[in-house]
């Protein structure tokens, strides 16, 4: 029997890339988002370009709204709850719109998935943000980066919560609630906090998706701003290896009910995001890249890597995109469709 998907944000950079995904599997999918999102509608229009317009079914419909999704969610056998708003400097300047969606949403999402009386596996995209600024993390400063001290294989699940921003906040409540629901209501949910998350589909803007949005600036030469020394380093993971953890995860109840992962590329696929990541623009474009310096901003880590041994161990998943390759698959992605930008 052919398993059905419901997705919520599914019109959005990774539920679109799954949504594909899943359709060139011959799965039945359900998107239910409410396309505001910068591209939802071209990712959208895309979809059905590849596998035709009645391959999906689309519901224009908001987390917010409990009765919407109580009636979307149907027989679903797997949630892939992506939406979300995603911006911690969004959530500074209007935190009740950030709860309602992460935090409210998440709630109203896992009660209708109760409400409908079936076991679906519900995935929940979190976030590493849900680990604060990690101040008493030993950071050593090096010329072109940071690197932790003490955790030479990154962060771990076990790092204590710090939600250090209202998006951190939001972000865990839904975190927590997905954890609780497994453990009260024998809902198989399993969280993945995600580290930075990159690649085709992506429309990047200055406050989120920092890769996507540097190549789209250089490519339609909008200014860039560096908040921080540039130095701050992250683990970046391609989407498509994201995609493939979320079909281990989902294969694997039995494995990964009521569990959560840190999901990143990892100590192997680290960079930081102008020291590191400038030069290899500047390679692709051939050009040099002028850009200006800003203050740190609220919530900004200083370095975050993530430890996904468990994942490694539990999944039988690692990554197999390096940053390089990953970069470069992103920048043509978008310098061949740069009319989606303008």
């Amino acid at each position: 029997m052919t398993k059905k998907y419901f997705i919520t944000g599914g019109a959005g950079f990774i539920g679109s890339n799954f949504a594909a995904d899943l359709l060139r599997k011959n799965r039945e999918v359900t998107i239910f988002d409410n396309l505001s999102r910068s591209g939802s509608r071209h990712n959208i229009a895309w979809l059905r370009s590849q596998f035709g317009a009645d391959s999906f079914r689309l519901i224009q419909g908001d987390v917010r709204d409990a009765d919407a999704l109580e009636k979307a969610v149907g027989n679903a056998d797997v949630v892939a709850h992506f939406a979300a708003q995603v911006a911690v400097t969004t959530s500074v300047t209007n935190p009740r719109e950030d709860f309602e969606i992460n935090a409210a949403g998440t709630f109203n999402l896992l009660e209708a998935v109760r409400k409908s009386g079936r076991q679906p596996v519900v995935l929940y995209t979190s976030t590493n943000k849900v680990y604060g600024g990690m101040e008493n993390v030993r950071v050593i400063e090096r010329e072109e980066d940071y690197v932790y001290e003490d955790f030479p294989t990154g962060i771990a699940e076990s790092q204590p919560l710090d939600f250090h921003s209202p998006y951190g906040c939001s972000k865990g409540t839904g975190d927590q609630y997905m954890r609780d629901y497994s453990r009260i209501y024998d809902i198989p949910t399993v969280v993945f906090r995600q580290s930075a998350i990159y690649g085709p589909r992506q429309f990047g803007m200055e406050d989120q998706g920092w890769v996507s949005w540097f190549i789209i600036a250089v490519l339609l030469k909008k200014p860039i701003t560096i908040y921080g020394n540039g130095k701050q380093v992250r683990d970046l993971l391609f989407i498509d290896d994201l995609v493939r953890a979320y079909h281990a995860a989902i294969d694997a109840p039995e494995t990964t009910a009521g569990q959560i992962f840190n999901i990143g590329g990892g100590p192997n696929n680290v960079i930081s995001v102008w020291k590191e990541f400038g030069p290899i623009l500047e390679e692709l474009c051939g050009e040099k890249i002028p850009v200006n310096y800003s203050n740190w901003r609220p919530g900004d880590q200083v370095i975050y890597v993530s430890d996904i041994r468990k994942a490694e161990r539990l999944l039988n998943w690692r990554p197999e995109v390096s940053v390089k390759e990953g970069i470069t698959r992103l920048y043509h992605w978008a310098e061949e469709n740069r009319n989606l930008f303008a």
